[in-house]
Parts: C-alpha cells; structure tokens; sequence
C-alpha cells in the first residue's frame, strides 16, 4: 500500500513537472531580437520589426494574440516564410480581460511589437508617433538638404538641388524576369549603399574597350547609410558587391568596368565617385544599363549617343 501511494505522488509530480515545462512555449510576441539565433525553435526574428514572430503552416499554428498565417513580405531572403500575423492592439496584450495595454499590433509589420516612447525606439526611416505608440514611415521628400549624397536626406532619398528626392525605381528591362533578368528587391529597409545618380559622360574611342567596339562612359554616385559605421573602401577593388546588369539579364562584376584612377571617396568614406566603362558596337546609339549593390538598391540609366 506505501509502494502505490509513493507511485501516485511521483505520478502527479511527473504530471506537474510537465505543465510547468509547457508554460515555457507560450508566445514570445513582442521580444526583442537582431537575429533568429535570438528567439525560439518556431520562431524568426522580424527583419524590420526586430521581435521574434511565430512561423507557420496555417493560421491553427499561431497563438491567440496573433492569428493570421500570412507570408512575412518584404525584400528579405525569407519574404515567402509565413509567420503568424496580429489584427489588434487588444489581441496583442492578451485579449479583453487583460489589463496590458503595453503592445501595439504595428501598422507597417502587422506584428505585436512593445509601444514606442520616442524616435530611438523605432528603425531607420520611422518616427515614433507617441501617442499611439507606433512607430511610422518618416517621410521627409522635399526637406531641405545641403550637399550630395544623403545628407540630411532619408535612407533612400538623396539630395539634390537642396531638396531630399527618392531614388528612383528601377523599372528598365535589365531587371524584368521575363528577359531573364533580377526582380528588383530595393525597399527603404534595407541597409547597404545606395547609388543615386547616373550620368553618361562620354560615346566614343577609348584604349578601356577592345578594337572596333565604342567605349561608353558614365560618372555614378553612392553613398552608405549616415548611421552606422559602413564607408566604401579607399580602392576601387575592394569595392564590395556592385553589379552591372544587361538588357539579357546576365549580369557583369562592376569593378572590372572601372579604372583604378577612375574611383574616389569623399566624406569620410560615405560618399564613392567613379567612372564605370561600358563596351558596345560601335553602331549602337542607346544603352540600357542596371546597376545594384548587394543589399542596397537597384537603378537603371538610359544612355543616349
């Protein structure tokens, strides 16, 4: 009889060990990441939100704070993972009989993310509406700026004239997959240089190009990010990832368009400045070209004779 009644203590232990271990899966919406190595098993961290969201198959995957399933969009290289997404504030902080009203259910991710105090606490190109406590797109086209590159500008916009003005979208056939070429993946998001202006400087004769083809020359500007500590490098090979895009979609390394002597930098790093050497038939008048950085954005010029 002592044997059973020990059994049935160690049984019920066992039964409580094991819901205590439950309470350990419920959902993390809301914590804090920077990588996926941040958050659980089941679990990503939000590219722009920068909070573990739940993955999923279907919307039963998801906990009751956010039950959409939906694909988590984007321009990341998880855009087609779907995550469990959120409709209301309400639902975020745990339901109507909760008395939490410490998460929002973000306007721009659709995912529970703690409310927002100021401008730190949201990402690059946001601005924190205090008395919602989102965190919103800062849209700043046609402030005032000083100087080239971004200036004082937005990530994504660059100054010109005295005015912060949107890179333009590249929308050439260089990056149509249809002739085989890259989908354009730029989003203000993203966090690599940013090439802005592209202006042919010369048609003509040069020793760059191989005997009976025209040398076409176009001046290109970038710049990195104003936050962080990324600069483009002093040389011109060491220029990380820039690639040049034909009309057939194959796509070209572009530092072996550009000459050493043809490469500068200027604040402090942040701003590049080079000549990139296009090789054509010399009875071609019009070159479409697509330019991009890994990470950064896409653009296309139209070069004219």
């Amino acid at each position: 009889m002592q044997l059973r009644k020990m059994m049935l203590v160690l049984t019920a232990l066992g039964a409580m060990s094991g819901l205590m271990a439950g309470c350990g899966d419920d959902d993390t919406g809301g914590q804090g990441c920077t990588s996926n190595d941040d958050c659980a098993g089941t679990e990503i961290c939000h590219p722009s939100a920068g909070v573990c969201v739940t993955t999923c198959e279907s919307g039963s995957d998801c906990p009751d704070t956010a039950k959409t399933c939906a694909p988590l969009g984007g321009t990341s290289t998880q855009a087609n993972t779907r995550i469990c997404q959120c409709s209301t504030d309400v639902l975020c902080n745990g339901g109507t009989d909760s008395e939490s009203t410490d998460l929002v259910c973000s306007d721009l991710d659709t995912v529970c993310v703690p409310k927002c105090d100021s401008n730190d606490d949201c990402g690059t190109g946001r601005v924190c509406d205090t008395a919602s406590g989102q965190c919103e797109e800062d849209d700043t086209t046609g402030g005032t700026c000083t100087g080239t590159g971004q200036s004082t500008c937005q990530y994504g916009q660059f100054c010109s004239s005295g005015t912060c003005t949107e890179v333009p979208a590249p929308t050439c056939a260089n990056f149509t997959p249809a002739q085989g070429g890259k989908q354009p993946v730029w989003t203000i998001s993203d966090t690599g240089p940013i090439i802005y202006d592209i202006t042919r400087t010369s048609w003509g004769t040069d020793s760059f190009c191989a005997t009976g083809l025209t040398t076409v020359k176009a001046r290109v500007r970038a710049y990195q990010p104003a936050t962080g500590t990324a600069t483009f490098p002093g040389q011109v090979s060491g220029l990380p990832g820039l690639f040049y895009v034909r009309v057939n979609g194959s796509q070209l390394d572009g530092i072996q368009t550009i000459r050493p002597s043809e490469y500068s930098t200027s604040n402090g790093g942040k701003n590049a400045d080079f000549t990139m050497n296009f090789c054509v038939d010399s009875a071609s008048t019009t070159l479409s070209i697509g330019l991009y950085f890994t990470d950064g954005n896409e653009i296309c010029a139209q070069l004219n004779r």
